[in-house]
């Protein structure tokens, strides 16, 4: 699948140089093995939001990272059900050609992949429809890019969570 431009992460760099603190993680951690997700659904977090490329996955590659099975299986028993969403700037926008990129993640993952129509970091409003949060202040974003992913999530009064390593 090709991606084509970003227009919403261009649109939204203004945005990032006026304010560059929506550029600041709440808790930057190696990767996804470092994130307490019990202590995250203790301190009031309902749903989780991840990236999938350099995140879960390697790019392109629809399966799990493998040094990523165990902290995915804690993730999935600490918000089972419905409250992890995969969003991507490629599987489940306009680019993936009859969502057939989403439905492959959806399968290989066993989470939904958010069909939106605005990109990262603007697809803010698309998330909190789909996920029926009471405030956006319950949902946690995870990724591996300050101005798509950690911006989403501030300018949306999400929390932030920053992976550095990539896959």
């Amino acid at each position: 699948m090709v991606q084509w431009l970003n227009v919403a992460g261009v649109r939204s760099a203004w945005t990032l140089l006026r304010r560059p603190s929506l550029l600041a993680p709440f808790l930057t951690v190696p990767d996804i093995r470092a994130i307490p997700f019990d202590r995250l659904r203790r301190a009031g977090i309902q749903y989780v939001v991840f990236d999938k490329d350099n995140c879960l996955t390697a790019p392109y590659v629809d399966a799990i990272h493998p040094a990523f099975e165990r902290a995915w299986r804690q993730c999935r028993a600490a918000f089972p059900g419905d409250r992890i969403l995969i969003v991507s700037n490629s599987a489940g926008t306009p680019d993936d050609t009859d969502h057939q990129a989403a439905a492959a993640v959806e399968r290989a993952l066993g989470v939904p992949v958010l069909r939106h129509k605005e990109k990262k970091p603007r697809c803010g409003g698309e998330i909190l429809a789909r996920l029926g949060a009471a405030r956006p202040g319950e949902i946690a974003v995870v990724g591996d890019r300050l101005a798509t992913d950690v911006a989403l999530a501030n300018m949306n009064g999400m929390v932030a969570i920053w992976t550095r390593q990539i896959v």
